[in-house]
């Protein structure tokens, strides 16, 4: 493989054999691998065990698992998207095909535009922009489309103030990239390469980490036909849609299913229906201050938000990472004894065991040690007594005034003995 792999495109998986994550992708590599065959593909399937071929894997830069691969040439291409058959199958297609496709016709034009979402091109002949295009496009190939085309290909609603031109059909309409508003080329279609709508997963998410835009969110159940569970997410899409000139340089859009993932992120429990704007970049949140009823609700909250007037909450600062931890420690405490009670118990119960019985040990063996040394400062007393104050037929005699007569040391040793007992 290591001396043939640059003659043919490779699609490989790089995997460890007891990693749980890969026996879940192996059915769906499986089907990947007849699909691609069935299609007449040129890109050839396969996997390999990167722990037993380690130097192998390391030089293509593995490092977890699993890793998916495209290999074209001297060139390896990351896969990141969902693991599922058709997004891999797709992403084999878009990244083992030309890095710029031609558009010919009106024909090819129409047709390239209702099989995909959000597509690029690139209108006009040899200039600087063009070969920055083609360097883009072999960075995020994996991501988006890239296409060519001369300016009497495209719709006729299109106008464009000068070429050569750089272009993203989306949502229905189309935006041109100008340098001066919209900085590098690369940062510009790497933040257009989505939809201005979303239905938004953790993976959605994290995705959209890279695009530097702010992502506003109804937080809804799906499964909930109730008017204000409709109501919140027609409010976005009515935003998304009607504002696009005004927000979209800055706000992603879209709705998500459940508020267990945006709970993790937040580190808080949110009551659904709600509407909130996430900052991915430093983890900073807003929630509206008051009921969102209206479309011209959500503009405010937006300009709100752009203006600095709106409060953020969260962040990446030290208390947020003391609290990240903290939070992350009880939720999978709570996830183990969830799943698994008897496994918690074990898990936890075995390490307090132990701790306790050291703990009592080291507290019953000061006890002892006290109750000895009790019972030694006893006796001592004692014996000091029996000494200072002599036998009881002494102590008698001296109540009676028997002794008349004493020496001058005696008498300052009886001085001695009474300052004692005193």
């Amino acid at each position: 493989f290591k001396e043939n792999r640059k003659d043919d495109i490779w699609l490989v998986d790089f995997y460890a054999p007891w990693c749980g994550h890969c026996k879940k992708l192996e059915p769906v590599w499986n089907e990947v691998g007849i699909e691609m065959r069935n299609m007449g593909s040129p890109v050839k399937v396969g996997k390999m065990d990167a722990t037993s071929f380690s130097s192998i894997a390391s030089e293509f830069g593995v490092r977890g698992y699993p890793t998916i691969k495209l290999l074209k040439g001297d060139l390896a291409y990351n896969y990141r998207g969902p693991r599922t058959k058709d997004d891999i199958v797709e992403f084999a297609n878009r990244v083992a095909g030309p890095l710029i496709r031609p558009l010919p016709s009106q024909h090819m034009f129409e047709h390239v535009q209702k099989r995909h979402r959000v597509l690029f091109v690139y209108v006009g002949g040899e200039s600087p922009l063009k070969e920055k295009y083609i360097e883009v496009a072999s960075e995020l190939i994996v991501y988006t489309y890239f296409f060519s085309a001369s300016e009497d290909v495209l719709p006729e609603y299109v106008t464009l103030p000068e070429l050569p031109a750089v272009m993203v059909f989306k949502d229905g309409t189309y935006f041109v990239y100008d340098e001066y508003e919209d900085g590098d080329l690369s940062s510009w279609i790497n933040r257009e390469r989505f939809q201005g709508y979303l239905n938004v997963d953790g993976f959605t998410l994290y995705e959209l980490g890279d695009t530097g835009k702010l992502v506003a969110i109804a937080v809804i159940d799906d499964k909930n036909s109730s008017v204000e569970h409709t109501r919140l997410k027609s409010i976005i899409q009515e935003v998304a849609r009607d504002y696009r000139d005004h927000f979209h340089r800055d706000f992603q859009f879209g709705h998500m299913d459940g508020n267990d993932y945006i709970n993790s992120l937040l580190m808080d429990d949110l009551t659904i229906p709600t509407i909130v704007v996430l900052n991915t970049s430093n983890q900073q949140y807003f929630l509206p201050d008051r009921h969102i009823e209206s479309t011209e609700d959500m503009v405010q909250f937006i300009n709100n938000i752009l203006d600095g007037t709106a409060e953020a909450q969260g962040g990446d600062g030290l208390l947020q990472r003391i609290k990240r931890i903290i939070y992350d420690a009880k939720s999978t405490i709570v996830s183990v004894f969830k799943s698994s009670p008897l496994l918690g118990c074990f898990l936890f119960g075995l390490p307090l065991g132990v701790i306790s019985i050291m703990c009592y040990g080291i507290c019953t063996a000061d006890t002892d040690g006290e109750v000895f040394e009790h019972e030694g400062a006893k006796k001592e007393s004692g014996d000091r007594e029996l000494t200072d104050e002599g036998s009881e037929e002494e102590q008698e005699e001296e109540k009676n005034g028997k002794y008349t007569e004493l020496s001058d040391g005696e008498l300052k040793q009886k001085n001695i003995m009474e300052k004692k007992k005193d």
